[in-house]
């Protein structure tokens, strides 16, 4: 990649960005929207319920905005909003949106929190509408959940249209009132860090590189110097950690490998082990000799959604101060096509000894993390949790609904799991039987197999069980984010695109274990 263009996708995100983890300043503008929450009739006959910002508003234009509710259609439905003007000389535009029931909550059924994603649904729709007006400044309602107010904003409002001429408002949401203030600036945080995650996801593979990746998170965590150290580690290094498996899919292309590890030690003190984070960082995928059907071949762009993620959520951990101790390591390269790539039956050794038969060039997600899991356990590591974009069948098994998590620990998927109830950004877990292990060692050439012995049969299952062989930690968890990486409209507060999914659940997750310890 010519080094102008690398400046220009660097300093894009950092102009793009620039308030990226700084919740403070205003945008100045004549022109002001307002969101406000209004939640369902319990019964026939209830008046209006309005939340407190909404009813305080109501009162402050002698009731004109409940007159105009009433007036103007049917009761609003959940995630349904509408408009109404010239109602406050502060505010040109009042968008008020239908937050669903007041006492819903943590649905069993679910796995989510209904109240949390109900506003975060609604701010964003109504935040939108505001976008589409041209109104670059908008004060959003907390009802009653700052935080969840602040992501369905920051998230709702997202397009990745840096390359484009044509441009969408930028638009600054700020918090309506002075309560929640606290909670409003975390989840500016964590949808910021999200979105992050979907810029990198969503660029060309010509503007992010392993490189260009390496370079970006460096500067995004530039802030942060006096708690984060980054390495960005050259093929002469990997090359000395012998990882075999991980230049074993590097050497097709003609972009340098990039091991890139951070080290975020956000509690010095601590004799607590770190947590480690893996990503896979496959910048782009072209399926390598085992060639992918060219439809459907540019979203492979985002094939380090992995790394993206794990990331992310180390920036957003550094801006939060939380006081855990985190290691990320993402290798990062491309799978291309060449004289020098792998070939179906090539043997290669990972940096464990273990020798691995290539019978699918499309299966190097898990050889990249085979070398990665293997240099986590250097840590001694209190956990490790690996993200990866890393199987078509885990979409078929679970489409977007969630990510699936293949662990050796019950004490870990029940923290991933809590964090994502939370999030609304949901995990399910999945099988790590002995079938399919056997499925992946019995191999002609090699100690193990790429791919499964019964080729397509479990691949998602095959994949993990591949994976464990690299592992020896007591708390190991495998996220399978191929199903939840790009979003069509099944998440309402995300538009079509990238989803930068689960980076949300990641931050979480950290932030748990933090006040644990």
């Amino acid at each position: 990649m010519l080094p102008h263009l690398r400046k220009i996708f660097v300093s894009g995100i950092r102009e793009h960005n620039c308030r990226l983890f700084s919740v403070s300043g205003s945008a100045s503008s004549a022109r002001k929207g307002l969101v406000l929450g209004v939640y369902e009739k319990e019964k026939d006959g209830d008046g209006l319920l309005f939340t407190e910002a909404a009813a305080s508003f109501d009162r402050s234009v002698s009731g004109k905005l409940s007159e105009m509710l009433s007036v103007s259609g049917p009761p609003l439905k959940k995630g349904k909003s509408r408009m109404f003007y010239g109602l406050h000389q502060d505010f040109s535009s009042v968008a008020v949106v239908g937050l669903g029931k007041k006492e819903a909550g943590v649905c069993a059924k679910e796995n989510w929190d209904n109240c949390k994603e109900n506003i975060r649904a609604a701010v964003s729709v109504g935040c939108r509408q505001l976008q589409d007006l041209e109104i670059p400044q908008v004060e959003v309602d907390p009802c009653g959940d700052g935080q969840s107010a602040a992501e369905g904003a920051v998230l709702g409002l997202f397009e990745y249209d840096e390359l484009k001429s044509k441009k969408k408002t930028r638009v600054t949401p700020q918090l309506h009132g002075s309560v929640d203030t606290a909670a409003w600036e975390k989840g500016l945080l964590y949808g910021e860090g999200q979105n992050l995650a979907r810029r990198l996801m969503e660029a060309p593979a010509n503007h992010v590189t392993p490189t260009v990746f390496a370079e970006t998170i460096e500067q995004k965590l530039s802030p942060f110097s006096d708690r984060v150290i980054v390495h960005k580690r050259p093929l002469s290094w990997i090359e000395s950690e012998q990882m075999g498996a991980f230049l074993s899919v590097s050497k097709g292309s003609e972009e340098p490998p990039v091991f890139l590890e951070l080290h975020y030690t956000g509690n010095p003190g601590s004799s607590q082990a770190p947590l480690v984070l893996v990503g896979k960082g496959i910048t782009f995928d072209s399926g390598g000799i085992s060639l992918k059907p060219s439809s459907g071949m540019d979203a492979m762009r985002a094939d380090m959604g992995g790394a993206a993620t794990v990331c992310s959520a180390i920036v957003t951990a550094a801006a939060l101060k939380l006081p855990i101790n985190i290691i990320g390591l993402t290798p990062l390269c491309e799978n291309m096509p060449s004289g020098k790539a792998n070939k179906p039956g090539d043997v290669v050794r990972a940096k464990n000894g273990k020798t691995i038969q290539v019978d699918n060039t499309d299966a190097e997600g898990r050889l990249i993390l085979a070398d990665a899991l293997c240099y986590a356990h250097s840590f001694n590591p209190r956990a490790i949790v690996n993200a990866a974009t890393l199987t078509g069948a885990m979409d078929v098994a679970l489409g977007s609904a969630a990510a699936g998590v293949f662990s050796n620990s019950d004490w870990l998927w029940n923290q991933l799991h809590k964090a994502s109830v939370i999030t609304g950004d949901r995990v399910w877990r999945m099988p790590l039987f002995q079938h399919y292990t056997k499925q992946v060692t019995e191999s002609a050439l090699a100690d193990l197999n790429n791919i499964g012995k019964y080729s397509r049969s479990g691949g998602a299952c095959t994949a993990a069980a591949f994976l464990q062989e690299f592992v020896t930690a007591k708390h190991w968890a495998h996220l399978d984010i191929a199903g939840v990486m790009t979003n069509k409209d099944e998440v309402p507060y995300l538009r079509k695109g990238m989803s930068g999914r689960p980076t949300r659940t990641l931050i979480e997750f950290a932030a748990v274990l933090a006040a644990e310890s």
